[in-house]
C-alpha cells in the first residue's frame, strides 16, 4: 500500500442509519477534533492569553512565539499535504505531543531563566501546530453537509475555546492570592501539560476522511491515499490561486492583534489573578461570538452568497465598534506612561469594567472574524482534500502575521501603532472578501469544488519509507 492518489471503487450509496452519535458521522468527529483543540491549542491559547506566558518579562514569551509562528508560516502551508500523505491518526498525534513540550518548557523558565528551550520548543510547536491546524481545516469545513457549514464551525469553535475558559480558570485560582507574583506557578504549567497529554491521546479516535459518511450517505473523499507528487504541485498552485490571495490580508490580521490584545491590553493593565479571569471571559466570548456568527451564516437568508455578505457585514460593522472602543481605551497610557496601578477584579471598583468590557468585545470579535473567514473557506468547496490544502494556506499565511507581531512588541513599538495596524488590517480584508463571496460563492451545490473529482496520478512510494 503506498501513498499514490488511489481512488476509491464506486460503490452504490448506502444511506447510514440514523443515529446523533454514529461514530463515524460528520459531527461526532468534528465534536472529536474540538475536544482535541480543547486540550491543546485551547490550554495553549490560555497559557498565551495570560501575557507574556504568565511571566512578568514577556521576552521569552515572544522570542518563543515568533519562533513558534516563523516554523508555523511553512508548516501551516505543507500542513494540508502532509495530512492528506500520512492521515490523522500519526499527524494530529505528534501535532499534539509538541504542545506538551512547549508547556514544560515554561516550567523549566520558571526555575532556570534559560529561554533557549522555550524558543527551541516554540519552533517546534509551530510543526506541530501547523500539522494539527490543517488536519482541523479539512475535518471542520469538508465534513458537515454544504448548508450545515456555519453551524458545524460553531460547535467546533465552542468546545474549542472551552478550553481557553477552562485554561483560564487553571490560574486564576492556583495564583487567587499572588496579586503581586511575578510569574504563575509550577502547577499552573503541570496543569496544562495533563490537559495536553489527553488531548494527544484522544485523537487517536479521529477517523480517515475515507471512512466518515453523512447522513445522505456521502464520503468526504473519495481519495484514499494522496501522493508526495500531487501535493507539491497542488500547494504550489495556491500560491496563484486567486480565491486564496484575497484571503490573504484576512489571513495575515487574524492572529496579529493577539500579540496587542495579550501582552499590551491584558498584560500590562491587570493584576495576575484578573489576567486568569479576563481569559476565562476571552475565550468564553468566542463561544458566543461563535454561535452567533454560526447562526447568521446558515440561516439568516435562503440565498448563500446573502448569507455571507450578511455576515461580513455584520462582523465589519462590529469589528470598527470595538477596534473604535479599543482607541479610546489607548489614548489613557502608552508604552512610555504605563498605569500606575494595574486593575484587579476586586480591588479596582468600576475602574475595572471598562477595560475588562473591551477585552471580552476582543475575543468576542475574533471569534465571529475567524469563523466568518472558515465559512466563506468552506463554501469554496467540499472535498476534504482540496479544503485541508486551503486551510493549511489559510494558517500558514496567518502565522507569518503572528511571527511578525511578537517581533513587532519584543522591538518596543509603541501600543498606539500596534492598535493601529491591527484595525487596519482587519479594515482592509473586508472589501476583499466580499470580492470573494460575490465571484466564488455560489448558491447551488453543483457548483462547487471537489464534487466530481479525478483520482491523484500515482507515485509510490513503499511504505515505512
Amino acid at each position: 500500500m503506498g501513498f499514490q492518489g488511489e481512488e476509491e471503487p464506486p460503490t452504490q450509496i448506502q444511506v447510514p442509519p440514523k443515529s446523533l452519535f454514529r461514530y463515524n458521522s460528520p459531527i461526532v468527529q468534528v465534536i472529536l477534533i474540538g475536544f482535541v483543540c480543547f486540550c491543546c491549542p485551547g490550554m495553549f491559547n490560555a497559557l498565551s492569553g495570560m501575557g507574556g506566558g504568565g511571566q512578568v518579562d514577556p521576552t521569552a514569551s515572544d522570542n518563543s512565539l515568533t519562533a513558534l509562528y516563523t516554523t508555523f508560516a511553512v508548516f501551516g502551508i505543507l500542513g494540508g499535504g502532509i495530512y492528506n500523505i500520512l492521515g490523522p491518526h500519526l499527524t494530529l498525534l505528534s501535532a499534539c505531543l509538541t504542545y506538551v513540550l512547549y508547556a514544560g518548557s515554561f516550567l523549566y523558565y520558571n526555575h532556570h531563566k534559560n529561554q533557549n528551550f522555550a524558543i527551541v520548543a516554540g519552533a517546534i510547536l509551530g510543526v506541530g501546530a501547523g500539522l494539527l491546524w490543517a488536519g482541523q481545516g479539512a475535518i471542520m469545513t469538508s465534513y458537515p453537509p454544504p448548508d450545515r457549514k456555519g453551524t458545524y464551525i460553531s460547535i467546533f469553535w465552542s468546545i474549542f475555546n472551552l478550553g481557553g475558559v477552562i485554561g483560564g480558570l487553571i490560574p486564576f485560582f492556583l495564583n487567587y492570592h499572588r496579586t503581586e507574583a511575578a510569574s504563575v506557578n509550577d502547577a499552573t504549567y503541570i496543569g496544562f501539560m495533563c490537559f495536553m497529554s489527553v488531548g494527544a491521546l484522544l485523537s487517536l479516535a479521529i477517523l480517515p476522511p475515507s471512512k466518515v459518511i453523512r447522513d445522505d450517505g456521502s464520503r468526504c473523499t473519495n481519495i484514499k491515499y494522496s501522493s508526495v507528487s500531487t501535493e507539491i504541485v497542488e500547494i504550489g498552485k495556491l500560491f496563484f490561486n486567486w480565491k486564496m490571495l484575497l484571503i490573504v490580508p484576512a489571513a495575515w490580521s487574524s492572529n496579529f492583534f493577539y500579540t496587542y490584545q495579550f501582552n499590551n491590553v491584558n498584560g500590562v493593565l491587570f493584576t495576575l489573578r484578573t489576567r486568569g479571569l479576563n481569559s476565562v471571559f476571552y475565550w468564553g466570548a468566542q463561544m458566543l461570538g461563535s454561535i452567533g456568527i454560526g447562526y447568521l451564516m446558515d440561516f439568516s437568508f435562503k440565498s448563500r452568497r446573502t448569507r455571507g455578505l450578511f455576515g461580513i457585514g455584520v462582523v465589519a460593522l462590529l469589528g470598527t465598534a470595538i477596534w473604535g472602543g479599543g482607541l479610546g481605551n489607548q489614548l489613557k497610557y502608552s508604552r512610555n506612561n504605563l498605569p500606575a496601578d494595574r486593575l484587579d477584579f476586586k480591588d479596582s471598583g468600576s475602574d475595572f469594567a471598562g477595560p475588562f468590557v473591551l477585552y471580552f468585545s476582543f475575543g468576542l470579535l475574533d471569534a465571529m472574524f475567524q469563523s466568518m473567514v472558515y465559512w466563506i473557506i468552506g463554501a469554496l468547496a467540499n472535498d476534504s482534500e482540496i479544503l485541508s490544502r486551503y486551510v493549511g494556506f489559510y494558517k500558514g499565511v496567518q502565522s507569518a502575521g503572528a511571527a511578525v507581531a511578537w517581533q513587532v512588541d519584543t522591538r518596543k513599538v509603541p501600543f498606539m501603532s500596534q492598535l493601529v495596524t491591527n484595525w487596519s488590517l482587519t479594515t482592509l480584508s473586508y472589501p476583499l472578501l466580499v470580492v470573494l463571496v460575490l465571484l466564488a460563492v455560489k448558491d447551488e451545490q453543483k457548483d462547487e469544488e471537489g464534487n466530481i473529482k479525478e483520482a491523484a496520478p500515482p507515485l509510490a512510494f513503499p511504505v515505512g519509507h
